[in-house]
C-alpha cells in the first residue's frame, strides 16, 4: 500500500483520534463488501481503508508511520477492523472500545431500536411492572399520619406444577426454534447478531400441555397485606413509592416498584386549600352583637374561640396552626372560620315586643353596616 493513509481515510493529520474512528466509520459502512454487492473495488476500498485505520487508529503504530512512513499492516481485517475477529477471539476489535462503540454503528444504520434490540439479547432479567394502588385518607388520617393495610397483588410459585407451568405429569420441552439456547442469531444487513428467542421468550423451553392452575406461567397471584405508613400532610393526588414491593421480575429481574396513590375523602365540616382548612360556624344574633366563646371544631379536636362583640355575618377568623402540616418540614396551615350570623325565627309575642323596643331605643348607631350603606345609596342616586 504506496497511498497515504491519511488520504485514504480522507483527513488531515492533525485529525484527533475521534475524527479517525470517525472517519474509518463512514468508509468502512460505505465500501463493505455486502453493501455492495460482491463490487471486487469496493472490497478492495475497504481493504485499503480497514488496514489504513489499522495503523492510524493506534497510538504507537501512528507515531511510527508519522515518523518512518511504514505502513506494515498485518492484516486488512486485523484488530483494528470492527468486521474482523479481533484479538483473543473477540468479537469486535479495537477499533471499537467497548460495545457502546458497536451500538453507536447500530444507531447509524438501522436507528436507535436497534441497539437497544441487541443490548436486549444479552439475557438480562425483565424487571418486574411497578403496581399503582389508591388509598382514600380521612381529613384526620392525612393531618396525623396514617398506617393503612392494603391488599397488594403478589406472585407465588404455583404448587400444582412446582413453577414449571407445565401441566402435572408433563414437563417442558426444548424450544425447536433456538435448540435450547434461548437466543437466535438474526441478519440484518452486514450484522449477525443474537437476539431472544421470540417462541420460548429465552427460557429455551416451551411448554406444550400448560397447568391449568397457572396457565403455564408457573406462578399464581395472589392479594397480600402490606402495611404501609402515611406521612403527615399529604393531600389528593399525592403519590408514595416503597421500592421493590411491586411485580416480581422474570429470569432474575428486580421486582418493580409499588406506588400508592392518596385520595382524601371529603369532609362534612371542612375544606382544605393547601395547608389550610376553612369551616363555616353559626352563632346568635347575641353571640354576635355582645361578643362570646364558642365550640369551633378543628383536625386537633374541639377548641373554644372568642367571637368579638359586633361581629358581622361573614367576618373570617384565624385559628393559628390548626391547618395541615407540611409534607416536609416543620411548617403547619391555619384554620380559618366563617361566622354566620344567625336571625331568630318564630318570635312569640313578647320577643318580639323585646326586639321592638330595643330597635326603637338603639336607632341607626347600633347597625353601622347599615347606615353607611343607606349614606351611600342617597347619594348616588340623589
Amino acid at each position: 500500500m504506496n497511498q497515504d493513509l491519511y488520504n485514504i481515510l480522507g483527513v488531515s493529520r492533525e485529525a484527533t483520534a475521534g475524527e479517525l474512528k470517525t472517519a474509518y466509520r463512514k468508509l468502512a459502512l460505505k465500501y463493505h463488501p455486502d453493501q455492495n454487492g460482491g463490487d471486487a473495488a469496493a472490497e478492495e476500498r475497504f481493504k485499503q481503508i480497514s488496514a489504513a485505520y489499522e495503523i492510524l487508529g493506534d497510538p504507537q503504530k501512528r507515531s511510527t508511520y508519522d515518523r518512518f512512513g511504514s505502513t506494515s499492516a498485518t492484516s486488512p481485517f486485523g484488530s483494528g477492523s470492527p468486521f474482523g475477529g479481533g484479538a483473543g477471539g473477540q468479537p469486535f476489535g479495537a477499533g471499537f472500545e467497548n460495545l457502546g462503540d458497536f451500538f453507536d454503528i447500530l444507531n447509524s444504520v438501522f436507528g436507535a431500536g436497534a441497539a437497544g434490540r441487541a443490548g436486549a439479547a444479552a439475557g438480562v432479567g425483565r424487571r418486574g411492572v411497578d403496581l399503582k394502588i389508591e388509598v382514600d385518607l380521612t381529613f384526620a388520617e392525612a393531618a396525623h399520619g396514617a398506617t393503612k393495610v392494603i391488599e397488594v397483588p403478589t406472585a407465588h410459585e404455583c404448587s400444582t406444577c412446582a413453577g414449571s407451568g407445565a401441566k402435572p405429569g408433563t414437563k417442558p420441552v426444548t424450544c425447536a426454534r433456538c435448540a435450547g439456547r434461548g437466543k437466535v442469531r438474526v441478519q440484518q444487513g452486514f450484522f449477525s447478531m443474537m437476539r431472544t428467542c421470540s417462541s420460548c421468550e429465552g427460557q429455551g423451553t416451551v411448554i406444550e400441555s400448560p397447568c391449568a392452575v397457572c396457565q403455564g406461567r408457573g406462578r399464581v397471584v395472589t392479594n397480600e397485606p402490606l402495611a404501609v405508613d402515611i406521612p403527615a400532610g399529604v393531600n389528593t393526588g399525592h403519590r408514595l413509592r416503597w421500592a421493590g414491593k411491586g411485580e416480581p421480575g422474570s429470569s432474575g429481574g428486580a421486582p418493580g416498584d409499588l406506588y400508592v396513590v392518596i385520595r382524601l375523602q371529603d369532609h362534612p365540616l371542612f375544606e382544605r386549600e393547601g395547608l389550610d382548612v376553612r369551616c363555616t360556624i353559626p352563632v346568635s344574633f347575641t353571640q354576635a352583637s355582645l361578643g362570646a366563646r364558642v365550640e369551633v371544631p378543628t383536625l386537633d379536636g374541639k377548641v373554644m374561640m372568642k367571637i368579638p362583640s359586633g361581629t358581622q355575618s361573614g367576618k373570617v377568623l384565624r385559628l393559628r396552626n390548626k391547618g395541615f402540616p407540611a409534607l416536609q418540614g416543620q411548617e403547619r396551615g391555619d384554620q380559618f372560620v366563617a361566622i354566620v350570623v344567625e336571625t331568630p325565627v318564630r318570635l312569640n309575642s313578647r320577643q318580639k315586643e323585646l326586639l321592638q323596643q330595643f330597635a326603637s331605643e338603639a336607632g341607626e348607631d347600633a347597625h353601622p353596616e347599615g347606615k353607611s350603606f343607606f349614606q351611600r345609596m342617597k347619594e348616588l342616586f340623589d
